[in-house]
């Protein structure tokens, strides 16, 4: 363990410190751990994976549309709609759950 000097204050602070204890300018930036990384990326993949499920949904929904008849058309609008809703649900309830272990697993200042 090294001592160093604050570059705000001149204090002599060890180089493990996260802030220094005089004037409390941060020296360096606490690193999330494994789980939280994992948790960090599992969520912006989560994300990713369901706009790609919305957006590919509605294309599939909405594929030969033209060609239907006026009661294949409805069917196919009130299942999209219904696909799409059960699709949002889960991306709320999904992001809810993994936000709060990214927010649990966020590194923290000594």
């Amino acid at each position: 363990m090294a001592i160093i000097s604050c570059p705000e204050c001149q204090q002599s602070v060890s180089d493990s410190a996260f802030k220094c204890p005089k004037c409390g300018v941060q020296l360096r930036k606490p690193k999330r751990g494994f789980m939280g990384k994992l948790f960090k990326w599992s969520f912006i993949a989560f994300n990713i994976l369901m706009a790609i499920w919305i957006v590919g949904g509605t294309s599939a929904a909405t594929k030969g549309y033209d060609t239907m008849s006026g009661a294949e058309q409805a069917g196919a609008a009130i299942g999209a709609g219904i696909g799409i809703t059960l699709l949002l649900g889960i991306w709320v309830i999904g992001d809810i759950i993994l936000g709060l272990f990214v927010l649990f697993t966020r590194p923290k200042a000594a």
